[in-house]
């Protein structure tokens, strides 16, 4: 069964996350298909809007860390992840409007992930979070910067800091999300609400899309640049090896601060 399924409905464009065996785990091979999948359909001139979907009980638990743990240093880092985080980037960069469906988790990568979308419809089980500070590292797909301009600097800081989570309803109290919705009812509200942008002039949502992204994103790619830096350098620390060992190995991590 693959991985990430593909689907059209109408002028609606749906991508979906199908790896319920691991919560959703962003792989790199997953994360070049969804990037893949969304690029296609922003440039195919059917499509109008697009939806990105997880599964009811996760949209996406965080990155693959099968594929980080034994990463050898900041420069390893950067040579290994640097194109797949690229896939964020081009997400974020999408013509044409992009909505996240999201139920159950969307830590870590995933939360990153729902970020780089326009929009975000949430179940009420959704769970936000970027909790790579237990694990020895930092976000390094927008967390820190996506996150802080839309809930403000306290909470981000507290998110980016401790690993605290935002469960929907705090979510849709502090801007993160469009709306909440039964569980049965994300993937369907989002196709809903992509069918109604889908509806309008084409040109006129995407220079309105390009409007507010300007609104709210100067500075981004600066800030973008300083995240990216940071996150490659944790890779020359103990503790991120600690944490990442002890993650794979299912017990508390001891952190040494070296």
């Amino acid at each position: 069964m693959s991985e990430v399924l593909v689907e059209t409905d109408g002028k609606v464009g749906i991508v979906t996350l199908n790896r319920p065996q691991s919560l959703n785990a962003l792989s790199i091979a997953v994360m070049d298909a969804v990037s893949e999948a969304l690029g296609g359909f922003d440039r195919d001139p059917e499509i109008r809007c697009m939806v990105l979907a997880g599964l009811p009980k996760s949209f996406a638990a965080g990155a693959d860390i099968s594929e980080m743990k034994n990463i050898d240093g900041a420069e390893g880092a950067e040579k290994m992840l640097s194109r797949n985080l690229s896939n964020w980037d081009k997400i974020g960069s999408l013509k044409k409007p992009l909505i996240a469906a999201v139920s159950g988790f969307a830590l870590g990568g995933g939360c990153e992930l729902a970020m780089a979308c326009d929009m975000i419809v949430a179940s009420e089980t959704a769970v936000f979070g970027q909790p790579e500070v237990l694990i020895g590292v930092m976000p390094g797909a927008g967390g820190t910067q996506r996150l802080t301009k839309a809930v403000g600097k306290a909470v981000s800081m507290e998110m980016n800091l401790t690993g605290r989570r935002l469960g929907a309803r705090e979510a849709l109290e502090r801007g993160l999300v469009n709306r909440m919705v039964p569980v049965e009812n994300y993937l369907s509200e989002a196709i809903k609400l992509a069918k109604l942008i889908a509806e309008q002039p084409p040109l006129a949502v995407q220079a309105a899309k390009a409007a507010v992204n300007a609104a709210v994103d100067r500075g981004l790619k600066d800030g973008l640049a300083a995240e990216r830096r940071a996150f490659y350098g944790l890779f020359d620390t103990q503790d991120q090896k600690e944490g990442m060992k002890a993650f794979a190995e299912k017990r508390k991590a001891v952190w040494t601060g070296k």
